[in-house]
């Protein structure tokens, strides 16, 4: 298939570029030029076609939408920059998606739409017992969410065949998330590998019965953990062992464990553990690389 895929030199849209090659599909991909996304990029130079814009240009999105079987849109501004920023947030996670949709719509054949969605979507569930289902209510947070529920609804009402798929959380195996001490050590929190959310998302375009529909992606069982043994797994996988624990925050926080079993039986793509996950992590930063983002609340504090 010929696959617009926005956002792919990100964190999910660089292992989807990949898991899409793999597959054999046409990749067009879409993304803002920076010296990151230059970086990143190079690895696919010669496999993949690459539209650089913004997805708040419309002429640059109606370009890239031409001629494509479905659109992939993962491109999002998130936390904290949607925090911090939240009309560039509101401009790039709403408006960019209506580019895309109406450009969609413009199309003599209508391309599928695969839209990436948040469980931060389910608010602040620490005190309802789990697992979090797609018929649970979803509730404004933060900007983000905000956004995000925007786009959901405006792609229920396109006329697209769409995939709405909310994902747990995918930690970035390169680079630590400059959030991650905002999080209570003993919420509940489930991850997926970089590789197993591509595997999804490309197992979508060849699976008609998930279309037109809201689903889960999530690790599965071996991935629903508390956040300390996260945290404190990778920690000691680096070798530097356990923090105070006044250095993390107390919540509330939008984390929790999802029924993905349904999504699972579809897509067939939930391969690794959280274990896995964490060694990964490990092996790829280092601990150098990780002390510095690590130590930086507990300076804040002195």
């Amino acid at each position: 298939m010929r696959v617009l895929l926005t956002g792919p030199f990100g964190n999910i849209g660089s292992h989807t570029t990949a898991e899409l090659i793999r597959q054999g599909h046409q990749v067009r991909a879409f993304d803002r030029r920076t010296p990151r996304t230059e970086k990143v990029a190079q690895r696919f130079a010669r496999q993949i076609e690459i539209r650089w814009g913004d997805l708040r240009d419309g002429a640059a999105v109606r370009a890239a939408v031409q001629e494509q079987d479905v659109i992939v849109h993962l491109a999002a501004v998130i936390p904290p920059v949607s925090t911090e920023q939240p009309q560039l947030a509101e401009q790039v996670n709403v408006g960019g998606t209506l580019n895309l949709l109406e450009a969609a719509q413009a199309q003599v054949k209508l391309p599928k739409f695969f839209f990436a969605s948040s469980f931060d979507l389910f608010g602040h569930t620490a005190d309802q017992p789990p697992p979090r289902r797609v018929t649970d209510p979803v509730q404004e947070t933060d900007e983000y969410t905000r956004n995000k529920i925007a786009g959901e609804s405006l792609i229920k009402q396109a006329g697209l065949e769409y995939v709405i798929a909310r994902f747990c959380d995918v930690p970035d195996v390169k680079e630590p998330h400059p959030i991650m001490f905002e999080i209570p050590l003993d919420q509940r929190f489930e991850m997926i590998h970089g590789d197993d959310v591509a595997l999804a998302i490309a197992n979508t375009l060849k699976t008609p019965e998930v279309w037109g529909q809201t689903i889960l992606i999530g690790g599965g069982p071996r991935c629903q953990i508390r956040y300390r043994d996260y945290l404190y797994g990778m920690l000691d996988a680096i070798g530097i062992g356990a923090l105070p624990e006044e250095a993390f925050g107390l919540g509330p926080y939008c984390t929790d464990w999802l029924d993905s079993e349904y999504s699972q039986q579809l897509l067939q793509y939930q391969r690794h553990s959280a274990d896995e996950i964490i060694q990964d992590i490990a092996r790829e930063i280092g601990w150098k690389r990780y002390l510095t983002g690590l130590t930086r609340p507990l300076i804040r504090q002195k």
